[in-house]
């Protein structure tokens, strides 16, 4: 999987990732001080999948139309060591294909999903309306 992690994304996680084979750009390496609009920008051109705690992501994701190859991941969860951390931020990525083409919220309990509107899709919305 093409990732983007976020700054506030754990360098633990980021290695992890890399380890299981992921293509992993870490901003606070690759880009520190990167606006969170840049990422999303960033994250369009190369078809990543965009992971972090930051909830501004949402709604930039929508703005901007993140495309249908690319999502959010957004981290709600408290978690009890950093340790534990890197492991259930590992294994929740791990356990799903279908991240791609939607914001997601990771909750302790659950995960919800919503699919990002394709472009062509919103336009036509738009062009039908009175």
């Amino acid at each position: 999987m093409r990732i983007y992690a976020d700054e506030n994304f754990p360098g633990d996680a980021v290695a992890q990732l890399r380890v299981r084979g992921h293509d992993v750009r870490w901003a606070r390496v690759d880009s520190p001080g990167i606006s969170d609009c840049e990422i999303v920008r960033q994250a369009q051109m190369e078809k990543r999948l965009i992971v972090t705690f930051d909830k501004d992501f949402g709604e930039l994701a929508f703005r901007h139309h993140l495309p249908s190859d690319c999502g959010v991941v957004l981290f709600r969860m408290s978690m009890n060591s950093p340790d534990d951390a890197v492991r259930l931020i590992v294994d929740i990525l791990d356990s799903r294909d279908d991240w791609h083409g939607h914001f997601s919220v990771v909750e302790t309990d659950r995960v919800r999903m919503r699919p990002l509107i394709p472009i062509n899709a919103e336009s036509r919305t738009r062009n039908d309306s009175p």
